[in-house]
């Protein structure tokens, strides 16, 4: 099995089980935290990648760092996951896990490229229209690129619409050399 499938069935089985236990959101929270501490700190994944650590080692590590913020059956999971040598796609657990959430709760990431910083108004406009025309709820993710002049640039999943002036610029131009 190659590993998309193996930490999709990984998220699906925490996702069953924070279902059961009512805590799917907070499992979503743990997951992403644990994702990004494995992902952006080197002492972390260096930890968990090492075949000088074992595995009771491992397990013990994340059940003494996660105790005060997970429940049970959350620990329970990573010991499992440990377990069967599968820590180091923990991060691709947590994406496929984050992107079960969001199918229930009918969200999706948008991300938004502008020419310069939105303000908070800009922001909640865009994000209330999305929403509004795509029809689930829009989690926004901003970013600047003064290149694009005006307008925005969209991306849904693999889907990129691009309203930006660069572009009807560069169309106008076509059109007129054309001519």
């Amino acid at each position: 099995m190659r590993e998309p499938t193996i930490a999709r069935n990984y998220a699906q089985a925490l996702f069953e089980v924070g279902e059961r236990h009512d805590e799917t959101e907070r499992y979503a929270n743990l997951m992403e935290g644990l994702a990004g501490a494995i992902e952006h700190e080197p002492a972390v994944h260096a930890v968990l990648a090492s075949p000088r650590v074992t595995k009771p080692q491992k397990q013990a590590i994340l059940t003494a760092a996660l105790h005060k913020y997970a429940s049970e059956p959350f620990l329970r999971f990573l010991q499992a996951v440990v377990k069967r040598g599968r820590q180091g796609i923990l991060p691709a657990i947590s994406r496929e896990y984050l992107e079960l959430v969001d199918q229930k709760f009918n969200r999706i990431h948008a991300g938004i490229t502008l020419a310069r910083e939105p303000d908070k108004a800009l922001q909640e406009a865009v994000r209330t229209k999305l929403s509004e025309v795509i029809g689930k709820e829009v989690i926004p993710h901003f970013r600047a690129d003064p290149a694009i002049l005006g307008g925005l640039i969209l991306r849904l999943n693999d889907r990129i619409i691009d309203g930006s002036l660069r572009r009807k610029m560069m169309n106008l131009k076509r059109q007129l050399l054309r001519t």
